[in-house]
Protein backbone atom coordinates (compact mmCIF):
# COMPACT_ATOMS: atom_id res chain seq x y z
CA UNK A 1 0.00 0.00 0.00
CA UNK A 2 2.84 2.78 0.77
CA UNK A 3 4.24 1.81 -2.50
CA UNK A 4 0.84 2.53 -4.06
CA UNK A 5 0.67 5.60 -2.43
CA UNK A 6 4.70 6.61 -3.11
CA UNK A 7 3.28 5.64 -7.34
CA UNK A 8 -0.01 7.96 -6.87
CA UNK A 9 1.61 10.96 -4.94
CA UNK A 10 4.22 11.30 -7.26
CA UNK A 11 8.23 12.18 -6.72
CA UNK A 12 7.84 15.21 -5.72
CA UNK A 13 5.52 14.09 -2.34
CA UNK A 14 7.67 11.14 -1.78
CA UNK A 15 9.50 13.16 1.14
CA UNK A 16 6.49 14.68 2.60
CA UNK A 17 4.72 10.81 2.81
CA UNK A 18 7.75 9.47 4.19
CA UNK A 19 7.69 11.97 6.99
CA UNK A 20 3.51 11.33 7.46
CA UNK A 21 4.59 7.98 8.25
CA UNK A 22 7.72 8.42 10.52
CA UNK A 23 5.14 10.81 12.67
CA UNK A 24 2.32 8.17 12.29
CA UNK A 25 4.77 5.59 13.94
CA UNK A 26 5.98 8.32 16.78
CA UNK A 27 2.70 8.35 17.71
CA UNK A 28 1.65 4.93 17.59
CA UNK A 29 5.23 4.31 20.12
CA UNK A 30 4.39 6.76 22.40
CA UNK A 31 0.75 6.19 22.66
CA UNK A 32 2.08 2.45 23.72
CA UNK A 33 4.54 4.45 26.22
CA UNK A 34 2.49 6.72 27.48
CA UNK A 35 0.01 3.55 28.47
CA UNK A 36 2.82 1.58 29.65
CA UNK A 37 3.39 4.13 32.59
CA UNK A 38 -0.08 3.18 33.85
CA UNK A 39 1.87 -0.20 35.36
CA UNK A 40 3.88 1.58 37.68
CA UNK A 41 1.59 4.16 38.48
CA UNK A 42 -1.06 1.51 39.44
CA UNK A 43 1.78 -0.79 41.32
CA UNK A 44 2.82 2.35 43.63
CA UNK A 45 -0.95 3.57 44.65
CA UNK A 46 -1.80 -0.13 45.54
CA UNK A 47 1.36 -0.68 47.75
CA UNK A 48 0.53 2.58 48.96
CA UNK A 49 3.92 4.40 47.98
CA UNK A 50 2.53 8.29 46.77
CA UNK A 51 6.00 9.76 46.04
CA UNK A 52 6.79 7.01 43.54
CA UNK A 53 3.00 7.30 42.27
CA UNK A 54 3.31 10.66 42.21
CA UNK A 55 6.87 10.22 40.22
CA UNK A 56 5.54 7.84 36.98
CA UNK A 57 2.74 10.19 36.74
CA UNK A 58 4.78 12.67 35.98
CA UNK A 59 6.79 10.42 33.16
CA UNK A 60 3.06 9.26 32.20
CA UNK A 61 2.64 12.84 31.34
CA UNK A 62 5.80 13.56 29.60
CA UNK A 63 5.04 10.64 27.24
CA UNK A 64 1.47 11.74 26.75
CA UNK A 65 2.42 15.48 25.63
CA UNK A 66 4.79 13.88 23.49
CA UNK A 67 2.13 11.66 21.96
CA UNK A 68 -0.37 15.18 21.67
CA UNK A 69 2.78 16.62 19.39
CA UNK A 70 2.95 13.39 17.42
CA UNK A 71 -0.61 12.81 16.60
CA UNK A 72 -1.20 16.08 15.66
CA UNK A 73 2.17 16.15 13.57
CA UNK A 74 0.42 13.36 11.62
CA UNK A 75 -2.72 14.13 11.51
CA UNK A 76 -1.53 17.89 9.57
CA UNK A 77 0.47 15.74 7.97
CA UNK A 78 -2.19 13.51 6.66
CA UNK A 79 -4.29 16.50 5.86
CA UNK A 80 -1.83 17.86 3.57
CA UNK A 81 -1.43 15.04 1.71
CA UNK A 82 -4.71 14.41 1.16
CA UNK A 83 -5.73 17.76 0.07
CA UNK A 84 -2.53 17.26 -2.12
CA UNK A 85 -4.34 14.57 -4.00
CA UNK A 86 -7.78 16.07 -3.94
CA UNK A 87 -5.37 19.36 -5.98
CA UNK A 88 -3.15 17.78 -8.15
CA UNK A 89 -3.56 14.05 -8.77
CA UNK A 90 -6.32 14.61 -11.11
CA UNK A 91 -4.02 16.50 -12.89
CA UNK A 92 -0.87 14.37 -12.64
CA UNK A 93 -3.36 11.79 -14.08
CA UNK A 94 -4.37 13.26 -16.80
CA UNK A 95 -1.05 14.62 -17.96
CA UNK A 96 -0.02 10.39 -17.53
CA UNK A 97 -2.54 9.48 -19.62
CA UNK A 98 -1.33 12.05 -22.11
CA UNK A 99 1.65 10.04 -22.32
CA UNK A 100 0.36 6.62 -23.18
CA UNK A 101 0.08 5.82 -26.62
CA UNK A 102 -3.26 6.44 -28.60
CA UNK A 103 -3.48 2.06 -28.58
CA UNK A 104 -4.01 2.10 -24.94
CA UNK A 105 -7.45 3.58 -25.14
CA UNK A 106 -9.76 0.77 -25.18
CA UNK A 107 -13.53 0.83 -24.12
CA UNK A 108 -12.15 -0.99 -21.47
CA UNK A 109 -9.22 0.58 -19.97
CA UNK A 110 -11.07 4.00 -20.72
CA UNK A 111 -14.15 2.62 -18.30
CA UNK A 112 -11.23 1.86 -15.80
CA UNK A 113 -9.63 5.16 -15.97
CA UNK A 114 -12.85 6.78 -15.36
CA UNK A 115 -13.98 4.43 -12.53
CA UNK A 116 -10.49 4.56 -10.51
CA UNK A 117 -9.88 8.58 -11.17
CA UNK A 118 -13.35 9.31 -8.85
CA UNK A 119 -13.11 6.16 -6.30
CA UNK A 120 -9.50 5.98 -6.65
CA UNK A 121 -8.50 9.62 -5.37
CA UNK A 122 -11.49 9.34 -3.15
CA UNK A 123 -10.03 6.43 -1.20
CA UNK A 124 -6.51 7.79 -1.02
CA UNK A 125 -8.36 10.56 0.96
CA UNK A 126 -9.84 8.25 2.84
CA UNK A 127 -6.49 6.23 3.66
CA UNK A 128 -5.33 9.44 4.85
CA UNK A 129 -8.39 10.40 7.26
CA UNK A 130 -9.94 7.12 8.59
CA UNK A 131 -8.01 3.72 7.66
CA UNK A 132 -4.21 4.20 7.79
CA UNK A 133 -4.08 6.13 11.83
CA UNK A 134 -6.01 3.07 13.40
CA UNK A 135 -4.54 0.18 12.20
CA UNK A 136 -0.89 1.71 12.34
CA UNK A 137 -1.73 2.02 15.92
CA UNK A 138 -3.64 -0.87 16.65
CA UNK A 139 -0.76 -2.81 15.59
CA UNK A 140 2.15 -0.51 17.01
CA UNK A 141 0.35 0.75 20.24
CA UNK A 142 -0.06 -3.02 21.12
CA UNK A 143 3.37 -4.09 19.90
CA UNK A 144 5.21 -1.38 22.37
CA UNK A 145 2.85 -2.57 25.26
CA UNK A 146 3.58 -6.19 24.84
CA UNK A 147 7.52 -5.69 24.97
CA UNK A 148 6.83 -3.77 28.02
CA UNK A 149 5.25 -7.04 29.12
CA UNK A 150 7.71 -9.03 28.67
CA UNK A 151 10.80 -7.04 29.73
CA UNK A 152 8.78 -6.78 33.50
CA UNK A 153 7.67 -10.89 33.33
CA UNK A 154 9.20 -13.02 30.70
CA UNK A 155 6.13 -15.81 30.79
CA UNK A 156 3.56 -12.87 30.60
CA UNK A 157 5.23 -11.95 27.58
CA UNK A 158 6.38 -15.38 26.03
CA UNK A 159 2.17 -15.81 26.49
CA UNK A 160 1.31 -12.90 24.47
CA UNK A 161 4.47 -13.68 22.02
CA UNK A 162 2.56 -17.09 21.57
CA UNK A 163 -0.64 -15.80 20.66
CA UNK A 164 0.40 -13.29 18.27
CA UNK A 165 1.16 -15.06 15.53
CA UNK A 166 -2.66 -16.27 15.76
CA UNK A 167 -4.07 -13.37 15.70
CA UNK A 168 -2.12 -11.79 13.00
CA UNK A 169 -3.13 -14.84 11.00
CA UNK A 170 -6.87 -14.05 11.74
CA UNK A 171 -6.57 -10.90 10.69
CA UNK A 172 -5.00 -11.66 7.09
CA UNK A 173 -7.11 -14.02 6.74
CA UNK A 174 -10.01 -12.04 7.17
CA UNK A 175 -8.73 -8.99 5.59
CA UNK A 176 -7.60 -11.36 2.61
CA UNK A 177 -11.13 -12.65 2.27
CA UNK A 178 -12.87 -8.84 2.21
CA UNK A 179 -10.46 -7.56 -0.53
CA UNK A 180 -11.55 -10.51 -2.51
CA UNK A 181 -15.44 -9.60 -1.84
CA UNK A 182 -14.54 -6.29 -2.62
CA UNK A 183 -13.04 -7.22 -6.11
CA UNK A 184 -15.87 -9.41 -6.98
CA UNK A 185 -18.17 -6.50 -6.40
CA UNK A 186 -15.82 -3.90 -8.08
CA UNK A 187 -16.01 -6.38 -10.82
CA UNK A 188 -19.16 -6.68 -11.18
CA UNK A 189 -20.32 -2.98 -10.58
CA UNK A 190 -18.66 -2.16 -13.47
CA UNK A 191 -19.88 -4.93 -15.96
CA UNK A 192 -23.31 -3.82 -14.80
CA UNK A 193 -22.79 -0.64 -15.59
CA UNK A 194 -21.48 -1.25 -18.87
CA UNK A 195 -24.81 -3.30 -19.47
CA UNK A 196 -26.98 -0.29 -18.60
CA UNK A 197 -25.42 2.02 -20.78
CA UNK A 198 -25.21 -0.80 -24.01
CA UNK A 199 -28.84 -1.12 -23.06
CA UNK A 200 -29.72 2.20 -23.41
CA UNK A 201 -27.90 2.90 -26.25
CA UNK A 202 -29.02 -0.24 -28.31
CA UNK A 203 -32.59 0.58 -27.87
CA UNK A 204 -33.01 1.01 -31.57
CA UNK A 205 -31.89 -2.07 -32.40
CA UNK A 206 -33.42 -4.07 -29.39
CA UNK A 207 -37.27 -2.16 -30.24
CA UNK A 208 -36.66 -3.15 -34.09
CA UNK A 209 -36.74 -6.54 -33.48
CA UNK A 210 -39.53 -6.28 -30.70
CA UNK A 211 -37.36 -6.54 -27.31
CA UNK A 212 -39.49 -3.98 -25.60
CA UNK A 213 -39.18 -4.18 -21.41
CA UNK A 214 -41.13 -6.63 -21.04
CA UNK A 215 -38.86 -8.94 -23.05
CA UNK A 216 -35.91 -7.92 -21.04
CA UNK A 217 -32.46 -7.55 -22.05
CA UNK A 218 -30.87 -10.88 -20.76
CA UNK A 219 -27.20 -9.45 -20.41
CA UNK A 220 -28.27 -6.93 -18.40
CA UNK A 221 -30.16 -9.03 -16.41
CA UNK A 222 -27.72 -11.20 -15.87
CA UNK A 223 -25.19 -8.10 -14.86
CA UNK A 224 -28.21 -7.13 -11.97
CA UNK A 225 -28.53 -10.60 -11.13
CA UNK A 226 -24.71 -10.87 -10.67
CA UNK A 227 -24.20 -7.48 -8.81
CA UNK A 228 -26.56 -8.60 -5.91
CA UNK A 229 -25.16 -11.87 -5.21
CA UNK A 230 -21.69 -10.12 -5.34
CA UNK A 231 -22.92 -7.49 -2.41
CA UNK A 232 -24.88 -9.98 -0.62
CA UNK A 233 -21.46 -11.92 -0.64
CA UNK A 234 -20.75 -9.39 1.75
CA UNK A 235 -22.77 -10.04 4.64
CA UNK A 236 -22.15 -13.69 4.54
CA UNK A 237 -18.36 -13.31 4.28
CA UNK A 238 -17.02 -10.14 5.90
CA UNK A 239 -18.40 -10.21 9.05
CA UNK A 240 -18.07 -13.74 10.72
CA UNK A 241 -14.39 -12.87 9.12
CA UNK A 242 -14.38 -10.28 11.06
CA UNK A 243 -15.32 -11.61 14.44
CA UNK A 244 -12.73 -14.54 14.16
CA UNK A 245 -10.29 -11.51 13.87
CA UNK A 246 -12.27 -9.52 16.77
CA UNK A 247 -12.66 -13.31 19.03
CA UNK A 248 -9.00 -13.72 18.51
CA UNK A 249 -7.90 -10.72 20.88
CA UNK A 250 -10.14 -11.56 23.53
CA UNK A 251 -9.18 -15.58 23.55
CA UNK A 252 -5.53 -14.35 23.57
CA UNK A 253 -6.36 -11.75 26.40
CA UNK A 254 -8.16 -14.30 28.75
CA UNK A 255 -5.14 -16.88 27.83
CA UNK A 256 -2.86 -13.85 29.41
CA UNK A 257 -5.40 -13.76 32.59
CA UNK A 258 -4.86 -17.34 32.93
CA UNK A 259 -1.77 -17.19 32.82
CA UNK A 260 -1.46 -14.65 35.46
CA UNK A 261 -3.13 -15.86 37.61
CA UNK A 262 -1.42 -19.36 37.57
CA UNK A 263 1.59 -17.23 38.04
CA UNK A 264 0.37 -15.73 41.67
CA UNK A 265 -1.40 -19.09 42.58
CA UNK A 266 2.36 -20.60 42.32
CA UNK A 267 3.40 -17.73 44.42
CA UNK A 268 6.37 -16.25 41.22
CA UNK A 269 4.18 -13.37 40.54
CA UNK A 270 2.86 -10.50 42.67
CA UNK A 271 -0.60 -10.25 43.00
CA UNK A 272 -0.14 -6.23 42.52
CA UNK A 273 2.30 -6.75 40.10
CA UNK A 274 -0.10 -9.03 37.96
CA UNK A 275 -3.11 -6.38 38.86
CA UNK A 276 -1.22 -3.82 37.37
CA UNK A 277 0.46 -5.72 34.08
CA UNK A 278 -3.48 -6.93 33.35
CA UNK A 279 -4.06 -3.13 33.39
CA UNK A 280 -1.78 -3.20 30.38
CA UNK A 281 -3.24 -6.35 28.32
CA UNK A 282 -6.32 -4.52 28.95
CA UNK A 283 -5.02 -1.59 26.94
CA UNK A 284 -3.77 -4.07 24.95
CA UNK A 285 -6.47 -5.80 23.24
CA UNK A 286 -8.60 -2.44 22.49
CA UNK A 287 -6.14 -0.93 19.89
CA UNK A 288 -5.96 -4.69 18.50
CA UNK A 289 -9.58 -4.87 17.93
CA UNK A 290 -10.04 -1.79 16.26
CA UNK A 291 -7.06 -2.81 13.80
CA UNK A 292 -9.21 -5.50 13.44
CA UNK A 293 -12.44 -3.89 12.46
CA UNK A 294 -10.17 -1.51 10.11
CA UNK A 295 -8.28 -3.69 8.74
CA UNK A 296 -11.16 -4.97 6.32
CA UNK A 297 -11.84 -1.34 4.92
CA UNK A 298 -8.12 -0.61 4.71
CA UNK A 299 -7.82 -4.23 2.66
CA UNK A 300 -10.99 -2.27 0.58
CA UNK A 301 -8.97 0.90 0.20
CA UNK A 302 -5.98 -1.11 -1.33
CA UNK A 303 -7.42 -2.68 -4.42
CA UNK A 304 -8.44 0.73 -5.09
CA UNK A 305 -5.22 2.14 -4.86
CA UNK A 306 -3.64 -0.74 -6.20
CA UNK A 307 -6.12 0.17 -9.67
CA UNK A 308 -5.20 4.07 -9.51
CA UNK A 309 -1.35 3.35 -9.01
CA UNK A 310 -1.53 0.61 -11.70
CA UNK A 311 -2.79 3.73 -14.36
CA UNK A 312 0.36 5.85 -12.91
CA UNK A 313 2.70 2.36 -13.31
CA UNK A 314 1.21 2.21 -17.18
CA UNK A 315 4.27 3.09 -19.57
CA UNK A 316 4.09 5.89 -21.88
CA UNK A 317 5.63 5.73 -25.39
CA UNK A 318 9.43 6.98 -24.24
CA UNK A 319 10.16 10.73 -25.98
CA UNK A 320 13.39 11.28 -27.22
CA UNK A 321 15.63 13.35 -25.03
CA UNK A 322 16.42 15.61 -28.30
CA UNK A 323 13.87 15.19 -30.60
CA UNK A 324 15.34 15.01 -34.54
CA UNK A 325 14.58 18.01 -36.23
CA UNK A 326 11.79 16.90 -39.71
CA UNK A 327 14.26 17.15 -42.77
CA UNK A 328 11.85 15.93 -45.62
CA UNK A 329 7.91 17.66 -44.92
CA UNK A 330 5.39 15.52 -46.22
CA UNK A 331 7.05 12.33 -46.73
CA UNK A 332 6.08 8.62 -45.60
CA UNK A 333 8.32 5.73 -45.24
CA UNK A 334 7.89 1.98 -44.26
CA UNK A 335 11.32 -0.04 -43.99
CA UNK A 336 10.78 -3.56 -43.43
CA UNK A 337 7.98 -2.92 -40.54
CA UNK A 338 6.82 -5.97 -38.60
CA UNK A 339 3.76 -5.60 -35.70
CA UNK A 340 1.64 -7.59 -33.87
CA UNK A 341 -0.66 -6.52 -31.54
CA UNK A 342 0.03 -9.22 -29.48
CA UNK A 343 3.92 -11.66 -29.03
CA UNK A 344 3.49 -14.72 -31.97
CA UNK A 345 0.13 -12.89 -33.72
CA UNK A 346 1.61 -10.39 -36.70
CA UNK A 347 -0.51 -8.52 -38.41
CA UNK A 348 2.30 -6.51 -41.00
CA UNK A 349 4.95 -8.51 -41.79
CA UNK A 350 8.30 -6.72 -43.43
CA UNK A 351 5.91 -3.97 -45.22
CA UNK A 352 7.97 -1.83 -47.23
CA UNK A 353 6.86 1.73 -49.28
CA UNK A 354 7.38 5.24 -50.07
CA UNK A 355 4.78 8.28 -49.98
CA UNK A 356 5.91 11.43 -51.45
CA UNK A 357 5.21 14.68 -50.57
CA UNK A 358 1.85 15.86 -52.64
CA UNK A 359 1.02 12.53 -53.60
CA UNK A 360 -1.88 10.49 -53.42
CA UNK A 361 -1.46 6.63 -52.63
CA UNK A 362 -4.46 4.50 -51.94
CA UNK A 363 -3.96 1.71 -49.49
CA UNK A 364 -6.39 -2.05 -50.24
CA UNK A 365 -6.69 -4.94 -49.21
CA UNK A 366 -9.51 -7.78 -47.73
CA UNK A 367 -10.53 -7.24 -43.90
CA UNK A 368 -7.61 -8.06 -41.41
CA UNK A 369 -5.14 -7.48 -44.53
CA UNK A 370 -3.44 -4.53 -42.42
CA UNK A 371 -4.36 -1.62 -44.01
CA UNK A 372 -5.75 0.40 -41.03
CA UNK A 373 -2.69 -0.83 -38.61
CA UNK A 374 -0.51 0.77 -41.19
CA UNK A 375 -2.37 4.27 -40.34
CA UNK A 376 -1.73 3.77 -36.61
CA UNK A 377 1.75 2.76 -36.91
CA UNK A 378 2.45 6.57 -38.65
CA UNK A 379 0.57 7.92 -35.77
CA UNK A 380 2.47 5.78 -33.37
CA UNK A 381 -0.30 4.32 -31.73
CA UNK A 382 2.09 1.62 -30.92
CA UNK A 383 5.53 1.02 -31.83
CA UNK A 384 6.71 -0.99 -34.18
CA UNK A 385 8.25 -4.80 -33.31
CA UNK A 386 10.75 -4.72 -36.37
CA UNK A 387 11.96 -1.98 -39.40
CA UNK A 388 10.92 1.71 -39.08
CA UNK A 389 8.43 4.17 -39.45
CA UNK A 390 9.46 7.17 -41.08
CA UNK A 391 7.27 10.48 -40.92
CA UNK A 392 9.35 13.58 -43.06
CA UNK A 393 12.38 12.22 -43.20
CA UNK A 394 12.55 10.56 -39.42
CA UNK A 395 12.08 7.62 -37.30
CA UNK A 396 8.85 8.32 -35.77
CA UNK A 397 10.56 7.39 -32.25
CA UNK A 398 12.69 10.27 -32.94
CA UNK A 399 10.44 13.01 -32.87
CA UNK A 400 8.33 14.40 -29.73
CA UNK A 401 5.02 13.98 -30.38
CA UNK A 402 3.89 17.43 -31.18
CA UNK A 403 6.23 17.26 -33.75
CA UNK A 404 4.98 14.01 -35.47
CA UNK A 405 1.25 15.05 -35.01
CA UNK A 406 1.90 18.50 -36.42
CA UNK A 407 2.76 16.58 -39.30
CA UNK A 408 -0.79 14.75 -39.62
CA UNK A 409 -3.89 14.77 -39.94
CA UNK A 410 -6.28 11.76 -39.77
CA UNK A 411 -10.30 11.73 -40.76
CA UNK A 412 -11.08 8.57 -39.24
CA UNK A 413 -14.48 6.84 -40.59
CA UNK A 414 -15.53 7.17 -36.66
CA UNK A 415 -16.25 10.76 -35.99
CA UNK A 416 -16.35 11.97 -32.57
CA UNK A 417 -17.33 15.80 -31.92
CA UNK A 418 -17.39 17.64 -28.95
CA UNK A 419 -20.78 18.44 -27.60
CA UNK A 420 -19.94 22.39 -28.54
CA UNK A 421 -20.72 24.37 -31.29
CA UNK A 422 -20.56 23.45 -34.99
CA UNK A 423 -18.04 25.49 -35.06
CA UNK A 424 -16.01 24.70 -32.01
CA UNK A 425 -16.17 21.39 -33.55
CA UNK A 426 -13.95 22.37 -36.57
CA UNK A 427 -11.72 24.86 -34.67
CA UNK A 428 -10.24 21.70 -32.88
CA UNK A 429 -8.37 21.33 -36.30
CA UNK A 430 -6.39 24.70 -35.16
CA UNK A 431 -7.97 26.74 -32.41
CA UNK A 432 -6.15 30.08 -33.33
CA UNK A 433 -7.78 29.93 -36.88
CA UNK A 434 -9.11 33.12 -38.21
CA UNK A 435 -13.41 33.13 -38.67
CA UNK A 436 -12.30 33.65 -42.44
CA UNK A 437 -10.08 30.58 -42.32
CA UNK A 438 -12.90 28.80 -40.47
CA UNK A 439 -15.12 29.69 -42.91
CA UNK A 440 -13.07 28.58 -46.10
CA UNK A 441 -12.84 25.02 -44.58
CA UNK A 442 -15.50 24.47 -44.23
CA UNK A 443 -16.53 25.33 -47.76
CA UNK A 444 -14.09 23.05 -48.71
CA UNK A 445 -15.46 19.97 -47.16
CA UNK A 446 -19.04 21.03 -47.81
CA UNK A 447 -19.99 21.95 -43.98
CA UNK A 448 -21.72 25.25 -45.42
CA UNK A 449 -25.02 23.25 -46.37
CA UNK A 450 -24.85 21.71 -42.85
CA UNK A 451 -24.67 25.08 -41.26
CA UNK A 452 -27.74 26.81 -43.58
CA UNK A 453 -30.16 23.90 -42.29
CA UNK A 454 -29.14 24.16 -38.41
CA UNK A 455 -31.24 26.12 -36.27
CA UNK A 456 -28.37 28.71 -34.95
CA UNK A 457 -26.18 28.09 -37.85
CA UNK A 458 -22.34 28.10 -36.48
CA UNK A 459 -23.57 28.66 -33.26
CA UNK A 460 -25.80 25.40 -33.39
CA UNK A 461 -24.47 22.39 -30.31
CA UNK A 462 -24.21 19.21 -32.64
CA UNK A 463 -24.82 16.78 -29.28
CA UNK A 464 -23.01 14.48 -27.57
CA UNK A 465 -20.70 12.98 -29.92
CA UNK A 466 -22.35 14.87 -32.55
CA UNK A 467 -25.75 13.21 -32.30
CA UNK A 468 -27.94 16.13 -33.80
CA UNK A 469 -25.75 15.56 -37.17
CA UNK A 470 -26.26 12.37 -39.49
CA UNK A 471 -23.10 10.40 -40.25
CA UNK A 472 -22.24 12.24 -43.48
CA UNK A 473 -22.46 15.64 -41.93
CA UNK A 474 -20.08 14.08 -39.09
CA UNK A 475 -17.56 13.01 -41.41
CA UNK A 476 -17.83 16.37 -43.30
CA UNK A 477 -16.72 18.40 -40.06
CA UNK A 478 -13.83 15.89 -39.76
CA UNK A 479 -12.57 16.76 -43.23
CA UNK A 480 -12.94 20.29 -42.49
CA UNK A 481 -10.61 20.20 -39.37
CA UNK A 482 -8.47 18.30 -41.52
CA UNK A 483 -8.38 21.59 -43.84
CA UNK A 484 -8.11 23.63 -41.56
CA UNK A 485 -5.15 22.40 -39.43
CA UNK A 486 -3.70 22.22 -43.09
CA UNK A 487 -1.31 19.42 -42.03
CA UNK A 488 1.66 18.22 -44.51
CA UNK A 489 0.17 14.78 -44.28
CA UNK A 490 -3.64 14.27 -44.50
CA UNK A 491 -4.62 10.05 -42.89
CA UNK A 492 -8.07 8.81 -44.54
CA UNK A 493 -9.29 5.58 -42.53
CA UNK A 494 -12.02 4.70 -44.89
CA UNK A 495 -13.67 7.87 -44.81
CA UNK A 496 -16.03 7.80 -47.77
CA UNK A 497 -17.20 3.66 -46.60
CA UNK A 498 -20.38 4.38 -45.48
CA UNK A 499 -21.26 7.51 -46.85
CA UNK A 500 -24.44 8.23 -49.81
CA UNK A 501 -23.47 9.87 -52.85
CA UNK A 502 -24.06 13.41 -51.86
CA UNK A 503 -21.29 13.25 -48.96
CA UNK A 504 -19.03 11.40 -50.83
CA UNK A 505 -18.59 13.88 -53.77
CA UNK A 506 -18.46 15.92 -51.08
CA UNK A 507 -15.28 14.03 -49.27
CA UNK A 508 -13.98 13.38 -52.90
CA UNK A 509 -14.00 16.75 -53.84
CA UNK A 510 -12.22 18.40 -50.20
CA UNK A 511 -9.59 15.02 -51.11
CA UNK A 512 -8.40 16.49 -54.42
CA UNK A 513 -8.23 20.16 -52.96
CA UNK A 514 -6.27 18.52 -50.43
CA UNK A 515 -3.80 16.59 -52.66
CA UNK A 516 -2.82 20.20 -54.10
CA UNK A 517 -1.15 20.83 -50.79
CA UNK A 518 -0.63 17.59 -48.67
CA UNK A 519 0.28 14.16 -48.90
CA UNK A 520 -2.83 11.57 -48.72
CA UNK A 521 -2.74 8.53 -47.73
CA UNK A 522 -5.81 6.69 -48.19
CA UNK A 523 -7.63 3.37 -46.84
CA UNK A 524 -10.18 3.27 -50.29
CA UNK A 525 -12.43 0.69 -51.14
CA UNK A 526 -14.20 2.92 -53.30
CA UNK A 527 -14.00 2.49 -57.21
CA UNK A 528 -13.43 6.01 -57.74
CA UNK A 529 -11.27 6.62 -55.00
CA UNK A 530 -8.35 3.81 -56.12
CA UNK A 531 -8.35 4.93 -59.65
CA UNK A 532 -7.89 8.40 -58.43
CA UNK A 533 -4.47 7.48 -56.45
CA UNK A 534 -0.89 8.08 -57.77
CA UNK A 535 -0.19 4.92 -56.01
CA UNK A 536 -1.82 1.81 -54.98
CA UNK A 537 -0.40 -0.60 -51.71
CA UNK A 538 -2.32 -3.95 -52.83
CA UNK A 539 -1.88 -5.73 -49.20
CA UNK A 540 -2.93 -9.47 -48.38
CA UNK A 541 -1.91 -11.08 -45.14
CA UNK A 542 -0.01 -8.20 -43.45
CA UNK A 543 2.02 -8.03 -46.50
CA UNK A 544 2.09 -5.72 -49.60
CA UNK A 545 2.12 -7.95 -52.71
CA UNK A 546 2.10 -5.30 -55.32
CA UNK A 547 2.44 -1.73 -55.73
CA UNK A 548 1.86 0.99 -58.97
CA UNK A 549 -0.80 2.57 -60.59
CA UNK A 550 -4.52 1.26 -61.46
CA UNK A 551 -4.02 0.37 -65.24
CA UNK A 552 -0.67 -1.03 -63.96
CA UNK A 553 -1.80 -3.09 -61.46
CA UNK A 554 -4.76 -4.23 -63.68
CA UNK A 555 -2.65 -5.45 -66.09
CA UNK A 556 -0.02 -7.29 -64.48
CA UNK A 557 -1.54 -8.76 -61.00
CA UNK A 558 -4.18 -11.47 -61.59
CA UNK A 559 -5.08 -10.86 -57.86
CA UNK A 560 -5.70 -7.56 -58.26
CA UNK A 561 -7.93 -7.93 -61.11
CA UNK A 562 -9.89 -9.92 -59.43
CA UNK A 563 -9.95 -7.79 -56.32
CA UNK A 564 -10.99 -4.81 -58.60
CA UNK A 565 -13.96 -6.57 -60.66
CA UNK A 566 -15.30 -7.74 -57.22
CA UNK A 567 -15.03 -3.97 -55.66
CA UNK A 568 -16.61 -2.94 -59.17
CA UNK A 569 -19.85 -5.04 -58.78
CA UNK A 570 -20.40 -4.23 -55.11
CA UNK A 571 -20.15 -0.93 -56.62
CA UNK A 572 -22.76 -1.22 -59.51
CA UNK A 573 -25.27 -3.04 -57.20
CA UNK A 574 -28.61 -1.56 -57.26
CA UNK A 575 -31.86 -2.48 -55.85
CA UNK A 576 -34.17 -3.57 -58.90
CA UNK A 577 -37.95 -2.02 -59.44
CA UNK A 578 -40.64 -4.61 -58.48
CA UNK A 579 -41.70 -4.67 -62.18
CA UNK A 580 -38.00 -5.72 -63.45
CA UNK A 581 -37.43 -8.73 -60.64
CA UNK A 582 -41.21 -9.46 -62.92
Amino acid sequence: MIRDLATILGPRHAGALRLYLAWLVAYAVLEGVAIAFLAPVLAALLTGDGTGASVWLLGMAGAVLMACVARYQQAMKGFSLALVVLTTVHERLGDHVASLPLGWFSSEKIGRLSQSATDGTTMVTNVFAHFLTPVVTGVLTPATLAVVIALTDWRLGLAVAVWAPFIYWAHRWSSTWIGRTEEAVDAAGATASARVVEFARAQPVLRAFGRTTDAGYQPLEDAIEAQRRANGSVLSTTFPRLLVGGLSVQVAFVTLISVGVLLVLGGTLDAVALVALLALAARLAGPLAEAAARSGLLRMANNDLRRLAALFAEKGLPEPIQPAPLTEPGRIEFDQVAFGYRPGAPVLRDVSFRVDPRTMTAIIGDSGSGKTTIIRLIMRFFDVDGGSVRVGGRDVRELDGTTLMGQLSPVMQDVYLFNDTLEANIRVGRPDATAEEVREAARLAGVEDIVARLPEGWNTPVGEGGALLSGGERQRVSVARAVLKNAPIVLLDEATAALDPANERFIEQTMRGLKARSTLLVVAHRPRTIVAADQILFLRGGRIIDVGTHDGLLARNAEYARFWHDRHRAQGWRLMAKEEIA
